[in-house]
């Protein structure tokens, strides 16, 4: 049996929600919340418990309250004697990383986030811009769409197999969705944020940002971290300050993340904070290993529960990773997939029952379980092992 190696992984802007805080008040982590808010001269308590969706859109006000809500966790999980071999994050989910690898200390982080946050509040402000997802398409082709298009628009993110986004000025965003489209992307989604991140647009962010990197000591991580920028661990501080800045300009490039910290050997991915957006990426990227969303009191009362059916797994059945409660569904081959199933999210899918085709091999379901997920879009080019669709038994 191959030896259980662990990733925190932390999520980004997006992941935040009202009321996200309201489960820890009792906890003995909620002490971080306080320090936080004096470190950042901030509500932070209003902003995890009372703040609505609005007022947490904003950006300077979602990457705050999820990185202090991704501390909170970490801090919860530590105590439970739980520790990784890496760290990784989804853009502001790389502070989270950098202070769990004790690269960073918790009250510089914070004032660094903070910062970053209202630099980038500041440079979408300044610069319209918008991003959207475009789904079923390889990574190549989303790129030649936005080269093609006469106008402000970037790849953002590579989130994960047939899922990149674009980012830019609005128009250009418009013209390069279609442009996918035409190079046959299955659809391309607005994200509902201000700004362009990951883009140009963000420069003034940048020096901004770089401003305050001066003047905190980064300290070499205890743990590899994987940078946004590179995909690769970088084992001394002093690196990270030029990492840090670049981020904000350069795509985040999380699926090579993903590969990255498997072929380095992790087998089990935590994801410690708001949502469950990371754990979903993971499921769909990596067929052979182990995703698990931590976000509340409860989550970590079951975390040895859960890790432990990590390692209690048998051996692969059908093409099937089986871990705990939740199943994947993967290609048996490549080639182009076709959906068949006519079962929406949450309904049962039966054991046998075809759930797609690639090419001209049919993709059955070895158990039953509620579907979680469709992880492959319609059309889409899959190799195999891929992950095709998430359930879950009962």
């Amino acid at each position: 049996m191959s030896p259980v190696m662990i990733a925190f992984t932390f999520p980004g802007q997006g992941s935040q929600a009202p009321g996200m805080g309201e489960a820890w008040q009792t906890h003995p982590s909620w002490e971080l919340v306080d320090e936080a808010s004096e470190a950042s001269d901030r509500d932070v308590n209003h902003l995890l418990l009372n703040a609505d969706a609005e007022e947490l859109r904003q950006t300077r006000n979602s990457q705050l309250s999820t990185f202090v809500m991704s501390m909170v966790v970490l801090d919860a999980v530590e105590r439970t004697g739980v520790e990784p071999a890496f760290h990784a994050g989804h853009s502001l989910g790389e502070y989270s990383a950098l202070t769990a690898s004790g690269a960073l200390s918790y009250h510089d982080a914070v004032r660094l986030v903070t910062e970053r946050g209202n630099a980038m509040q500041a440079a979408a402000d300044a610069e319209e811009g918008t991003m959207s997802v475009v789904l079923g398409l390889d990574d190549d082709k989303v790129e030649l769409a936005c080269v093609r298009t006469a106008g402000d628009v970037w790849v953002a993110n590579y989130n994960a197999p047939g899922q990149v986004v674009i980012a830019g000025n609005p128009r250009a965003i418009e013209a390069a969705a279609a442009n996918a489209k035409e190079l046959g992307a299955k659809r391309v989604m607005s994200i509902k944020v201000g700004g362009a991140f990951h883009t140009p647009f963000m420069s003034s962010a940048t020096d901004r940002l770089r401003k305050a990197i001066v003047d905190v000591d980064i300290r070499n991580p205890n743990r590899p971290v994987f940078a946004n920028v590179d995909a690769l661990p970088h084992p001394e501080g002093k690196q990270w300050g030029a990492l840090m800045g670049a981020q904000l300009t350069s795509p985040v490039r999380w699926r090579q993340t993903l590969h990255a910290l498997a072929e380095a050997g992790a087998t089990v991915f935590l994801e410690l904070g708001p949502g469950t957006v990371l754990t979903g990426m993971v499921k769909r990227t990596l067929s052979n290993s182990r995703s698990v969303s931590v976000s509340t009191p409860a989550d970590v009362d079951t975390l040895f529960e859960q890790l432990a059916g990590a390692t209690a797994a048998g051996p692969a059945q059908e093409g099937e990773h089986l871990y705990a409660l939740e199943r994947v569904v993967v290609s048996p081959s490549t080639g182009v997939f076709t959906s068949t199933i006519d079962v929406t999210e949450g309904g049962l899918v039966q054991r046998g029952q075809i759930v797609g085709i690639v090419g001209d091999i049919e993709v059955r379901s070895p158990f039953q379980g509620s579907l979680q997920e469709m992880l492959a879009m319609n059309g889409e080019r899959v190799t195999t092992s891929q992950p095709i669709a998430w359930l879950r038994t009962n």
